[in-house]
């Protein structure tokens, strides 16, 4: 199987498991990974993450130009930032996953800081959650704000929209936005009860650990 073969399939796997769960549904969420050549398989517009056809994903240059397949995603100025902005990037994943969402729309929410430090993984998945205010999905502002960022924030929220995620590559992005989406859950489930996340000292320990950039 070729790679670009084995990058479809994946991205059609993974993508049908977080509709399964629940983590994004309908017709929302979206799927990029770069090929060793540096051209970008995307996940078409208007089609749901639980019924993707492989042989449709489409295939984009590195200047985001459509080279076959469907069109992509209307997220492009979206994905296309993290891209550029972070050369280790090698996939986007972006859902709309509940929590995360409902987090986004709270008032007292930290926005360069959106999730409570409450497991170790949190910090070494997602160092800190940006959230970035409402803008109206697809508009290149997106992108925008994004690049805004410098390239200093893997996991960024879209406030009332949802989460996207940049990693090194396809697995490490779905872990990483899958265990933000349960930090966000456990945010909401303990909030106002007295729960203690971890302590400063902890924090620097597992930044120190694992040299994440906090």
């Amino acid at each position: 199987m070729t790679e670009e073969a084995r990058l479809r399939e994946e991205i059609c796997r993974i993508a049908k498991s977080m509709f399964d769960r629940g983590l994004t549904c309908g017709a929302s969420g979206n799927i990029s990974a770069r090929l060793s050549d540096g051209t970008l398989l995307m996940t078409p517009t208007g089609s749901s993450l639980g019924f993707l056809d492989p042989a449709r994903i489409s295939r984009l240059d590195a200047a985001m130009k459509l080279l076959s397949g469907d069109p992509p995603t209307k997220e492009i100025p979206l994905h296309g930032a993290f891209y550029e902005t972070r050369a280790q990037t090698g996939a986007v994943v972006h859902l709309h996953s509940t929590h995360s969402v409902a987090v986004s729309m709270l008032p007292d929410v930290d926005p360069q800081n959106m999730l409570p430090p409450l497991t170790p993984y949190a910090i070494m998945r997602l160092g800190k959650v940006q959230r970035l205010p409402f803008i109206l999905p697809g508009d290149p502002a997106m992108g925008d704000a994004v690049r805004g960022l410098a390239g200093k924030h893997a996991a960024v929220v879209l406030a009332n929209h949802g989460p996207v995620v940049a990693g090194k590559d396809l697995w490490a992005a779905t872990f990483a936005i899958e265990e933000l989406e349960e930090t966000a859950k456990l945010a909401l489930l303990t909030r106002g009860t007295g729960a203690v996340g971890l302590t400063n000292a902890q924090i620097a320990a597992v930044v120190r650990k694992f040299d994440i950039d906090w």
